[in-house]
């Protein structure tokens, strides 16, 4: 299957993951309408002649549309409305808050609500052959073990807000595969490209980077990673593939997929592979967990390591995401997750050229 019949519908742009997802289609021929907050409408105009300029794209086969998830049609004028119903064939939706420091009502209000007035739309678009919805492998909360594609439903509550109100928003959209064709993709810890190390934001293993970054010759010797927790990474470029891949593929209709590393590092590991790269050497003694994880909680950690409180916890987290059904949709595509000893260069090189974004 292609895309040059297509017309996609895509809201969170002119965020990161938006931008490279329509940076990859652009080149089949697809056209587009893209639902841009106001005040992005400059920055998404940018984006958009720059995404034209480096792919060929035809101008004229991108459509901005003012709007906000938040508000009832979208918050879309009538005309352009009915345009995007008739045309629209297929739908992703990305737009939400991603902040581990979120407060609940503006969580609430645009992870669940917009989700709900996304759903609703979806529900009026006459010829749509599928709706992406993009959610992440942390809705399973504070859930220990092996978490299932298949598994959604828990009671283990949460770490934060961000969590909380993704988990409640891909509630909604399970439940709409009864009745519309949906795909639920679940990315784990999106990092940079693993070829060129681009990122938006530096959050995640960034917050590891840059600490060791601070004192190479020191802090490489210690390691405060854990032997029993796994970080599960992603580069921005398998997530961007995978997801097209799906969006190509009709076996996954129907599917929540998780876009994750099948063979994560432990922390440990990741801190000595970010170690060899920086200092040439792996650490020489690692602290217990019992030790680091305490500290980093502590009222001044976050001026020393740079790491806030909010984002500790995904540094000894005991879960570990399963990706059977990722890897079955996705390997006869060839597309498979990176292994972070083979990008970790790019993603530091990218750090070094631009300490601050």
């Amino acid at each position: 299957m292609t895309f040059s019949d297509e017309t996609i519908f895509i809201t969170g742009f002119p965020g990161f993951i938006a931008s490279r997802l329509i940076k990859h289609l652009a080149a089949e021929g697809v056209r587009f309408i893209l639902l841009v907050q106001p005040a992005l409408l400059e920055r998404a105009r940018e984006e958009v002649e720059q995404i034209a300029s480096e792919t060929g794209a035809a101008r004229d086969s991108f459509q901005i549309v003012e709007g906000d998830i938040t508000q009832g049609n979208l918050g879309m004028a009538s005309a352009e409305l009915e345009t995007a119903r008739r045309e629209t064939t297929t739908l992703f939706h990305l737009a939400a808050i991603y902040d581990l420091a979120v407060e609940r009502d503006l969580a609430m209000r645009v992870n669940v609500g917009g989700t709900r007035n996304v759903n609703n739309f979806a529900k009026t678009i006459k010829k749509l052959r599928r709706y992406h919805y993009i959610s992440t492998c942390y809705v399973a909360g504070r859930r220990k073990g092996l978490i299932l594609e298949t598994e959604l439903r828990h009671d283990a509550g949460f770490r934060n807000h961000y969590e909380e109100t993704k988990y409640a928003a891909e509630l909604e959209v399970e439940a709409l595969k009864s009745e519309l064709p949906v795909t639920i993709h679940r990315p784990a810890v999106v990092c940079g490209d693993s070829h060129t190390g681009e990122t938006a934001k530096y959050d995640g293993i960034y917050y590891l980077i840059h600490y060791l970054r601070k004192w190479p010759a020191a802090l490489t010797l210690l390691n405060i990673g854990n032997r029993e927790v796994r970080l599960n990474l992603v580069p921005i470029d398998f997530v961007i593939e995978a997801m097209v891949a799906l969006a190509k593929d009709e076996r996954a209709i129907g599917a929540t997929v998780q876009i994750a590393d099948p063979a994560p590092l432990t922390t440990e590991q990741l801190f000595d592979e970010i170690s060899k790269t920086l200092g040439g050497r792996r650490s020489a003694v690692t602290i217990p967990a019992r030790i680091v994880q305490p500290s980093l909680m502590l009222p001044f950690s976050p001026a020393l390591t740079g790491l806030p409180h909010c984002a500790v916890p995904y540094f000894f987290l005991e879960q570990t995401h399963d990706s059977t059904r990722a890897r079955e949709l996705l390997e006869p595509h060839g597309i498979r997750c990176p292994k972070f000893p083979d990008y970790v260069g790019a993603l530091i090189g990218f750090v070094a050229e631009h300490p601050r974004l």
